[in-house]
């Protein structure tokens, strides 16, 4: 019997590799932004309540791991600011996944965990000191798998703003915030692809310039927002 195939590593685990330095492949501004008096709490608590009917764009990645799948929740957390501001976090560079990379708050499920969402409410309390008095969920979008083996359920949320974060230092180096309707406007998402010992990654990013510094949205975080786009304008 042939042994199986050896797992394809991640791409950020790749020789020099720089997601970055990779070309873009286009740009979506041909496509509509989303409206944003459809951005408003209101409105964003209809569309949950009543939810079109649509598919994602982006729902797996070429796995890399050979471990067992484990499920897992991200929020996506929605502060209610004078305009809405998307929270994500600079991971640290030592953490074994998705080192350095942007992130929503979350993680892997514990048993304890009643559902998605107390998942993603725990960990974001973890993660970045998120009361979860001051967050309201509004409700999933489809599980998104990543090449890590992990199963995430995106868990939607509005956070009042007079919440004190408190990030735990081993797992963030940085927090900070995103126009959502930025998020939601497609010229602002980039398409890529590279090619590695024969098999073909394709992913989409985001990079965001708030000012002070510059992030670069990519990989699975860019596939779950870019699924929300889509589940907005649908």
């Amino acid at each position: 019997m042939a042994p199986p195939p050896a797992p394809v590593p991640p791409l950020s685990k790749l020789p020099d590799f720089d997601p970055r330095s990779v070309p873009v492949l286009g740009v979506d501004a041909h496509l509509p932004a989303v409206p944003v008096q459809h951005q408003t709490p209101e409105a964003l608590r209809q569309r949950f309540l009543q939810p079109p009917v649509w598919s994602p764009e982006v729902s797996s990645e070429k796995r890399f791991s050979s471990r067992e799948p484990a499920h897992a929740s991200v929020l996506v957390p929605i502060v209610l600011r004078e305009q809405p501001m998307v929270l994500l976090t600079e991971r640290t560079a030592h953490l074994s996944t998705h080192s350095g990379q942007v992130a929503f708050p979350g993680g892997r499920a514990d048993p304890e965990d009643a559902s998605p969402a107390a998942t993603a409410l725990r960990e974001a309390e973890e993660e970045v000191g998120l009361d979860r008095r001051f967050v309201e969920v509004l409700g999933t979008l489809p599980i998104y798998r990543t090449g890590s083996s992990f199963i995430i359920t995106p868990v939607v949320a509005l956070v009042q703003p007079g919440c004190v974060l408190r990030p735990n230092p081993y797992e963030v180096a940085q927090i900070f915030e995103v126009p959502l309707a930025f998020l939601l406007d497609p010229a602002h998402h980039q398409r890529h692809s590279v090619e590695w010992e024969g098999v073909r990654r394709e992913w989409f990013s985001m990079p965001y310039h708030d000012g002070h510094k510059s992030h670069f949205i990519w990989g699975a975080t860019a596939g779950m927002l870019r699924n929300f786009y889509r589940f907005m304008q649908a």
